[in-house]
């Protein structure tokens, strides 16, 4: 006999604007335990210090994860110059100090090179796995090692702010991967004056935006009630950047049942990934061929 899971069978998408000092997996079963969920899981870790957008899916919408995951985000972060630290960020001890300071243009010339297609050495202190173990655990243990450099999109990155010679304030729109610590650290190093994170936010990440996320206080004094559902948000938000396809009553009952369904088309092409729609709610996610649907996943709910 199956084993029944503990829990309601609710999904959808809750949008927090984490705050500093507590970590994502805490964010996450937080809201688990608040919202009574079955399954939980998150699109995107933030750093304990970082604050913004931590997008939580619950149940069903943890099947659109990746696609969150895999979209834009926006950071807003300070660098302070003349200093390195362990963790490229204030959490980190002061490793190396340095007299100099970059003047604006010299700032504006720099970040050219961290736009576009860029290689990127995550921070000793990140969740990247070394033979097995999380770099942050052997970091802590004294081990130093030669991360290996992973690409990264940064589709913009600006000077928002500066407000003396020891900080700027920039913004950063890039996608999956990438550590706002290592663009400290790297830039400090171009420019000859060394650099950490003083503080760092996540303005938006994909369709979700910090100013309309929810506070912990909120999900913590609704919790174990019907009130909290008010902030749950369709699993559908999740698909956002994948094109939409209407499916017929008869599609929708086959992709249910994870076979192949008929759907109306419009610009998709053969072979694209798409998702199907019947009554205003997403049936399943796959590839497009030929007026059907291949589901690769399918949604209950």
């Amino acid at each position: 006999m199956a084993r029944t899971k503990k829990g309601r069978a609710v999904s959808g998408w809750v949008v927090i604007d984490k705050p500093a000092g507590i970590t994502s997996t805490a964010v996450v079963n937080k809201v688990k335990w608040a919202f009574d969920a079955q399954k939980a899981g998150h699109a995107g870790t933030l750093d304990p210090a970082a604050t913004g957008v931590l997008a939580i899916a619950l149940g069903e919408a943890t099947k659109t994860v990746p696609y969150i995951t895999d979209a834009l985000k926006c950071y807003r972060f300070v660098i302070r110059f003349g200093q390195a630290t362990t963790t490229d960020d204030a959490e980190g001890t002061v490793i190396d100090t340095s007299d100099s300071r970059p003047e604006d243009a010299a700032i504006a010339e720099a970040l050219a090179a961290f736009r576009g297609d860029i290689m990127q050495v995550p921070p000793q202190f990140s969740a990247v796995k070394v033979e097995g173990e999380r770099a942050y655990d052997l970091a802590r243990e004294g081990v130093e090692m030669d991360l290996v450099a992973r690409p990264l999109w940064v589709d913009s990155l600006e000077v928002i702010a500066r407000p003396d010679a020891d900080h700027v304030e920039l913004e950063m729109v890039c996608g999956k991967g990438g550590y706002v610590r290592s663009i400290a650290r790297d830039l400090g190093q171009a420019l000859g004056c060394l650099g950490h994170v003083l503080w760092l936010r996540r303005v938006w990440s994909g369709p979700f935006e910090a100013d309309k996320g929810v506070s912990l206080e909120t999900i913590e004094a609704g919790a174990k009630t019907p009130a909290l559902d008010v902030h749950l948000l369709p699993l559908e938000l999740g698909l956002a950047d994948v094109p939409e396809l209407p499916a017929t009553p008869e599609g929708a009952a086959r992709l249910k049942n994870g076979n192949p369904g008929m759907v109306i088309a419009s610009n998709v092409e053969y072979g694209d990934e798409a998702w199907a729609s019947y009554q205003g709610k997403a049936v399943a996610v796959g590839s497009y061929r030929a007026g059907e649907l291949h589901p690769s996943r399918v949604f209950n709910h």
